[in-house]
């Protein structure tokens, strides 16, 4: 049975005008057939839902109903997926066919902390809502459309500044394993970089995590500038991908001011396992690593939305962690996120282990900005100084046993008394800062000692 009736949602808040405006006149409601699972089968709806559409279900008895999104249909029902536990569904319950969420950012956003549908989370009172709504979902901008990646992007980060560096709308993954400083970097840029504004989504994260990454890893300082998105591993597999798309959606807002945006989104690897469950909830088959094809499909749309805007907006720099299984960097999503991307940055747990931090491995990290970023100077310090890290690593077993007779190879030899102070100048302290034009001053000075 389709049946339509008058909406019944919450009185409004705020502009009261601006409010009822976006209140639907009418919704449609269809009839919970069965649950089987993370699935709700729901008939009557016929030709009027489309996949993604929100979904509220009503539970008889209870004030609160069950809300979710349809992820799939057959020719006899609409498959939804439940955003919360499925206790107190019956069958006969009516589905109401809600309207496509929005946000309304503003900049009174920054140095809040709200979850995946726009609600604050801090405790700092009502969130002031903007007047231009933004979608969660929505293709990325034209490709001929949109900018060239603009100037260098100084992080105040030595290892990055030189040899990884960022410019103005790239997009970079950071790619490391559990417990190798990932978090302890995305501090270190968000207090860092420069930016007008940083969009931070925690995606799958550890409750405790939360609010040690808030007041310590980012600080007062990185908070006022900063809108954060949270939604943590015990959530919903859908809120945890709609966590995603509300920190690119609330990202696209100030790009489209003309500002230019920090975006941090930690983690790809746990938005892939949010968008893996609803895919086995909508029937698709598990492939490589169990994972859905819709997987390998959600990736590039949601990360291309990163990146330059057209002629006349600002710019969205973007950083995406990918959290590697077992160091293996190999893995399916891994592979899928590095072939996306601008360039990646690979955290290395030996490097921590022996104390130099960040544990960047300068050797297996890529920047596609270069050689463009650079100057034709910087370049050749950065070669150079590659160089001669290369040359260590390559015989940096034979060097530890003891094999390696001095003399043997003139190359070598260079590259093991620069080793210490290159060691050095990649190590740096959680509140250290260097100027780009500093830091290849130092390796300058380095490199000719050597």
């Amino acid at each position: 049975m389709t049946s339509s009736c008058l909406s019944s949602a919450a009185p409004p808040r705020g502009d009261l005008a601006a409010q009822l405006g976006r209140l639907p006149r009418w919704q449609r409601f269809g009839t919970l057939a069965s649950v089987r699972g993370a699935a709700l089968a729901v008939s009557g709806l016929g030709e009027g839902v489309s996949i993604g559409d929100r979904m509220r279900v009503q539970r008889p008895g209870r004030a609160s109903p069950v809300f979710g999104e349809f992820v799939a249909f057959t020719a006899e029902a609409a498959l939804g997926m439940p955003e919360g536990g499925t206790e107190g569904l019956r069958p006969g319950g009516r589905v109401w066919l809600e309207p496509p969420l929005m946000l309304h950012p503003s900049e009174a956003w920054m140095g809040r902390v709200i979850d995946s549908t726009g609600q604050p989370l801090d405790g700092l009172g009502p969130l002031p809502q903007g007047q231009r709504g933004v979608p969660l979902r929505r293709p990325a901008p034209d490709a001929m459309r949109r900018r060239m990646v603009g100037a260098k992007l100084q992080t105040g980060l030595r290892a990055l500044d030189v040899f990884t560096p960022i410019c103005r709308g790239q997009r970079l993954g950071i790619f490391a394993a559990s417990g190798v400083g990932k978090s302890t970097l995305m501090g270190m840029l968000a207090r860092g970089v420069e930016a007008d504004v940083i969009v931070v989504g925690l995606i799958g994260e550890r409750g405790r995590e939360v609010r040690e990454f808030l007041d310590h890893t980012l600080g007062e300082a990185g908070r006022r500038r900063t809108v954060v998105v949270v939604s943590t591993s015990d959530q919903p597999a859908l809120s945890r991908r709609r966590a995603a798309q509300a920190t690119l959606a609330v990202a696209e807002h100030f790009r489209a001011e003309g500002k230019q945006v920090f975006l941090l989104l930690d983690s790809v690897t746990r938005l892939a396992h949010a968008q893996r469950e609803v895919g086995l909830a909508a029937g698709e088959p598990a492939t490589a690593r169990s994972y859905t094809p819709s997987v390998f499909t959600e990736l590039p749309a949601l990360l291309e939305r990163a990146g330059p805007g057209p002629e006349g907006e600002g710019d969205i720099t973007a950083i995406f962690t990918v959290l590697v299984d077992g160091d293996d960097h190999d893995e399916p999503i891994a592979d899928a996120v590095r072939g996306i991307l601008d360039g990646h940055v690979v955290l290395d747990r030996r490097i921590g282990e022996r104390g130099r931090w960040p544990a960047i491995d300068i050797l297996r990290s890529v920047s596609r900005a270069l050689p463009r970023c650079h100057d034709a100077a910087q370049n050749a310090l950065l070669a150079e100084a590659r160089r001669h890290l290369a040359s260590y690593a390559d015989m940096a077993e034979m060097i530890r046993l003891g094999a390696y007779r001095g003399g043997s190879d003139p190359q070598v030899d260079t590259a093991i008394r620069l080793q210490p102070a290159l060691e050095g100048f990649l190590n740096q302290g959680l509140e250290e800062r260097s100027a780009a034009p500093d830091a290849f001053a130092q390796l300058g000075q380095i490199l000719r000692a050597g």
